[in-house]
């Protein structure tokens, strides 16, 4: 008997899942585009270069605007005008990540979702954008706690937030029972 997906840990994901341009969430040339980076770190702080990421994030727009090929059902591309608040991308050899998106609204979070090696169960987090954003999870949080959840600022439209899986800075991730 050979060993499937369902009997081992993966990751299986590295060759459908990831499309092109799958961190290109807002439309070209969006003059209110932001960048968000960060790399994602196991327990002992080592990165992560086959982690999978898939962020969420209310906005206007409509579902679905990623196109399929009809022939292949491979990916056809993004229709390059609809903003879908919807991205996913691997890190890289280096275990980072980069997406470029449109800040979110009705909600002061990207939600994200992880996938990662020796992970049974992918994860769920929260990229926070405003440092004086507050919402019933964030005011539920010890401080220290509360700073894994917050994105690092680095210029006008970049931000940071790096993912630790483990260890005493670990990012805080969600359970939903």
């Amino acid at each position: 008997m050979h060993p499937t997906p369902s009997q081992t840990v993966g990751p299986f994901y590295g060759y459908a899942l990831p499309f092109p341009g799958g961190g290109e969430i807002a439309p070209a040339g969006h003059p209110d585009a932001i960048t968000v980076h960060g790399h994602v770190y196991d327990g002992a702080g080592a990165p992560i270069p086959d982690a999978l990421l898939e962020f969420w994030q209310p906005g206007t727009g409509r579902p679905g605007s990623l196109r399929r090929d009809p022939a292949t059902g491979g990916f056809a591309g993004r229709d390059g005008v609809t903003f879908t608040g919807f991205g996913r991308i691997a890190t890289d050899a280096d275990g980072h990540w980069a997406i470029r998106t449109l800040p979110p609204t009705g909600a002061p979070y990207l939600s994200v979702c992880v996938f990662a090696r020796g992970l049974l169960h992918h994860l769920f987090t929260r990229a926070y954008l405003d440092p004086d954003a507050t919402d019933p999870l964030l005011a539920g949080l010890a401080p220290d706690r509360r700073a894994t959840l917050r994105t690092d600022r680095e210029g006008p439209r970049t931000h940071r937030f790096d993912i630790r899986l483990q260890g005493p800075e670990e990012t805080v991730f969600l359970d939903f029972r």
